[in-house]
């Protein structure tokens, strides 16, 4: 296998705007994201919906191509920007990298790229982790994976995935936002409108457990700093001032 780390971003952001270029402590988000998943030692760029982003990420020595800002979603940008990067299809497995997530561990895309090499049956891999918070149960803006976890209790099956609150008193499974793609798989789900329980529920990974796509799970120990909003934005600031010291 041959993955692609692609890191979708593009600055019509409406919570945190102009979200890739903000400056984590001397450099635009967008870069830090590039500089952490390419310790993975994959190859990686990002897939900018505007030029600035293109001319931030080129200036620190990456890889960076520029596609339609009007693409409908990450996926779709990805997928575009795979054709764009590799026309012949050599890279067989493609990975979404959060550009809001500037020190996710490189870890991260090997678990997906590893998950991918050994579950033959899955189409799509994805992160999960443990609640941190009862808190997150109830919250609408946390997505939760219901998954058929295996044996060896770090992978299994996703069932389901919601913004509802879970009944029980089990602990839930945070949705984590990167995904790895068999580069058929994420043609095929491009080509597909949105389905009724995306749109209900707003997720799109819905559409592939619709489509009968099947999506695996890594379940890892804790879930990367995300950048949302303005409070996350001082957090992950904090995050650099402290890997600095």
């Amino acid at each position: 296998m041959k993955p692609l780390i692609l890191i979708p971003a593009r600055l019509a952001a409406t919570r945190l705007p102009n979200k890739p270029l903000a400056d984590i402590e001397g450099k635009p988000m967008i870069v830090r994201a590039w500089e952490a998943a390419s310790k993975s030692g994959f190859r990686v760029a990002v897939a900018a919906g505007d030029q600035e982003i293109v001319d931030v990420v080129q200036a620190a020595g990456g890889e960076a191509v520029l596609t339609d800002p009007n693409l409908p979603s990450g996926s779709d940008r990805i997928r575009v920007a795979a054709d764009l990067l590799d026309p012949t299809g050599a890279h067989d497995i493609v990975i979404n990298v959060q550009g809001d997530m500037p020190f996710a561990s490189p870890n991260l895309s090997k678990i997906c790229a590893d998950l991918l090499e050994t579950r033959r049956q899955a189409d799509i891999v994805t992160l999960v982790a443990a609640e941190t918070d009862a808190s997150e149960r109830a919250n609408p803006d946390v997505v939760k994976a219901v998954v058929a976890v295996d044996e060896d209790g770090r992978s299994g099956r996703a069932l389901y995935f919601t913004r509802s609150v879970l009944y029980g008193d089990a602990p839930i499974w945070h949705h984590i936002g990167i995904y790895g793609y068999r580069r058929e798989a994420l043609v095929r789900f491009c080509a597909a409108p949105p389905s009724p329980l995306e749109k209900r529920e707003k997720l799109e990974q819905l559409r592939a457990l619709e489509m009968g796509m099947t999506i695996w799970t890594g379940i890892i120990d804790e879930a990367p700093v995300s950048v949302d909003n303005a409070e996350d934005l001082e957090a992950a600031r904090a995050v650099a001032r402290s890997l600095n010291g």
